[in-house]
């Protein structure tokens, strides 16, 4: 019986006849030789070539916000203050982390890798948006479900995975890690809402740039709490498929779908509920701290759970319970 994992000329042949570049392979020709380094170096630089990629699109893309931002620094400290909400979020989820403390230069990393990576999302949503548009009244909720929650969530967990894998100690490690992506793309995007805004009112001539500018980081300060909630669950299952190899694959899109359907859910409903309900200021605010809150709510429960499991093994001694930065006390 032939092995499955064999060709069958080397099945049979292999051993009594040269089977190289015929069935079997091994390194002899300097072309050989140099496919090993290329490969090698590929594969040791791929994720830096993500970077890369990132780093071009993002510049390509953002360069003009950029500029602005820094012509109007007035923006700038709107953009970040627009995010202290979602920061909020990711302190508690990393205050409350009952395992060791996930560290800040890593946790910087993801950011700044997730403000990069928000750059392929940007550019899928820009070419795709116009073909769903061309579909009546289901169109715009079709591009959320099948490109915008999907897409966005992928390059928030890009973030986690080139930027913070090795680090992840415990599937705990996953939300704190989800969290800081989903801050990073907030922020990118909340700065490019609020620069659009600006130079929307500029155009108008109204005299009242600044003004528009306040009004959208006041609306994209509730906003970005629900790209950290959407990517911590990403990030949950991320974790959960480090310490579960054997099914690695089907738990992270688990992860993403989850993430991806919650997403796609709010944009949906924030788009289409004003045609179907009054829509005020005091309406969206309270429909979007009523679905933040759902959702947090089951993001709490299952942190809950690992806590109170994580708990019970400590107090059997078999995980080491001393916190990041913190050695245990010597006093009797």
């Amino acid at each position: 019986m032939s092995d499955e994992n064999s060709d069958p000329v080397a099945s049979s042949l292999s051993g009594s006849t040269d089977l190289y570049d015929v069935a079997e392979w091994d390194p002899r020709s300097t072309l050989d030789r140099l496919s090993i380094r290329v490969h090698a170096l590929l594969h040791a630089s791929r994720k830096w070539l993500l970077v890369g990629l990132g780093v071009v699109l993002f510049v390509a893309q953002l360069a003009f916000a950029g500029l602005l931002v820094i012509r109007q620094p007035s923006l700038g400290i709107l953009a970040a203050l627009s995010a202290v909400p979602a920061l909020a979020i990711v302190g508690y989820l990393w205050y409350g982390d009952p395992t060791i403390r996930e560290p800040v230069e890593t946790m910087a990393v993801v950011f700044v890798l997730s403000i990069l990576f928000a750059s392929f999302a940007a550019l899928v949503n820009t070419v795709l948006q116009p073909l769903f548009q061309l579909v009546p009244v289901v169109g715009m909720a079709l591009f959320f479900f099948v490109v915008v929650g999907p897409i966005e969530e992928t390059v928030k967990w890009l973030g986690i995975r080139v930027g913070a894998f090795s680090r992840i100690e415990s599937v705990v490690d996953g939300v704190v890690y989800g969290a800081v992506a989903g801050l990073g793309f907030a922020t990118i995007e909340n700065a490019l809402y609020i620069a659009q805004g600006y130079t929307r009112a500029m155009s108008m001539q109204d005299g009242t740039p600044l003004i528009a500018a306040v009004q959208t980081a006041t609306s994209r300060a509730f906003v970005g709490p629900g790209h950290v909630l959407y990517s911590s669950f990403a990030g949950y299952y991320l974790g959960l498929a480090k310490f579960n190899p054997e099914n690695k694959g089907p738990i992270v899109v688990k992860g993403l779908l989850l993430a991806a359907f919650i997403h796609a859910v709010y944009n949906t409903s924030v788009t289409y509920l004003p045609q179907l309900v009054p829509w005020n200021v005091v309406t969206f605010v309270g429909f979007v701290v009523l679905f933040d809150g759902v959702v947090g709510y089951f993001l709490y429960r299952k942190l809950a759970r690992y806590k109170r499991l994580y708990h019970r093994t400590e107090a059997s001694g078999h995980v080491d319970s001393t916190p990041s930065g913190e050695t245990e006390s010597t006093d009797a």
